[in-house]
């Protein structure tokens, strides 16, 4: 059983106005082995699963001990954050190799091993999707799961413009099919729970993926297509998504329960809009390092201090899949960082960026094939 089921049983007890609960009460639902609901079957979740990350207050409330037990599926959604952090740094060097710091074949390389990697996770979701419905209906029931189905249109954005100069055709109609899907996902989700569905215990970093991780993917992939008008209006969507999700995003994390060790890794999330909102900035307006460029840039530096201060808490737990949450703002911090780089602009600065946020996300490749050599990648 996820660990994210554990968790959606302890914030319906939270959501009640007659079961208050305490914030040690929370905290404990968060670890993963917390009691499960009796209908669901105990299961080994992975190290730092992402999809455990917060309890969701909205899944189906337990029944009976006799309820036939559920297996949890193999490869959560939230695995696509592998191929998304993978492709944004192939992109990044793809610009390295552009702009004459970097062999081109390493940026294609890596474009290779993501889209092969994204391709391999669409299958398995295809797969939930016809054989394990209930598995599905369930993550999308799920508060915090259910986020992570942003990533496969976030994915296939990034995808689109990776293939662009090969098979134009295909990635635009890749891209429009992503955009409508992000779009409809995203009135699912994020308009959804304005009709009071939400928690607070739910609002984490991971919120940010239906609305400005989308939003932002999509004016950078209309950007590089070369229709940075309506690049323009996906940022805006994007850059003001940020805005309002964050204080409430920071006031939870600040004075909600601590996010349990083994998914502390999805803090990461915090680095990615500053930096991949300045990826999106540079794709609409010409790849210009510019006054407000450099706005996105200083915010963004300052969140990978915090973050680099919090790095021993989040990793008490050792390397967990929930570490993936920092790879898109990684790749993206690369990515930014060679801009300046080629600009001419703060180059000690753009270096250390570039290869900070490359080798990081080298060293999560690391750590996932250590996982699947032990035999602790999947969910079982």
């Amino acid at each position: 059983m996820s660990t994210s089921q554990h968790l959606s049983e302890a914030s319906r007890a939270a959501a009640a106005p007659s079961a208050p609960v305490t914030a040690e009460d929370a905290a404990a639902s968060s670890v993963p082995g917390a009691r499960a609901s009796a209908s669901m079957q105990p299961a080994t979740v992975p190290e730092g699963h992402p999809a455990s990350a917060a309890p969701s207050g909205n899944a189906p409330a337990a029944t009976s001990a006799a309820a036939p037990a559920m297996r949890p599926f193999p490869v959560p959604t939230s695995y696509f954050s592998v191929a998304l952090g993978t492709v944004a740094l192939g992109l990044a060097w793809r610009h390295g190799a552009k702009v004459g710091h970097a062999p081109a074949w390493a940026g294609e390389a890596i474009l290779a091993l993501a889209g092969a990697v994204w391709v391999l996770l669409l299958l398995v979701f295809m797969a939930k999707m016809l054989r394990r419905r209930d598995a599905l209906r369930l993550e999308l029931q799920d508060l915090v799961a259910c986020c992570f189905i942003s990533l496969i249109p976030v994915t296939s954005l990034e995808i689109g413009i990776a293939v662009n100069p090969y098979a134009p055709g295909f990635a635009w109609a890749l891209v429009l099919a992503s955009l409508a899907g992000q779009l409809a996902f995203s009135m699912y989700r994020a308009a959804g729970l304005w009709r009071g569905l939400h928690t607070m215990a739910a609002t984490t970093p991971v919120i940010y993926l239906p609305t400005v991780a989308s939003s932002f993917a999509s004016a950078g992939a209309l950007g590089a297509l070369g229709h940075s008008d309506w690049g323009l209006l996906f940022f805006g969507a994007g850059m003001f998504s940020w805005f309002s999700l964050e204080s409430a995003i920071l006031a939870r994390l600040r004075t909600g329960p601590a996010l349990a060790p083994a998914v502390r890794g999805i803090i990461g999330i915090q680095l990615a809009p500053a930096f991949v909102g300045g990826n999106a900035w540079l794709a609409v307006n010409g790849g210009q390092v510019d006054v407000f460029l450099l706005l996105l840039v200083g915010y963004g530096v300052l969140q990978l201090a915090f973050l680099m201060r919090l790095l021993p808490w989040v990793l008490e737990a050792g390397y967990a899949m929930s570490l993936w949450g920092f790879s898109f703002g990684l790749a993206a911090m690369a990515s930014v960082g060679m801009h300046l780089v080629a600009a001419g602009q703060l180059v000690a600065l753009g270096w250390m960026l570039w290869w900070l946020g490359s080798g990081l996300v080298a060293a999560l490749w690391v750590g996932l094939l250590w996982l699947a050599v032990r035999g602790r990648l999947l969910v079982r």
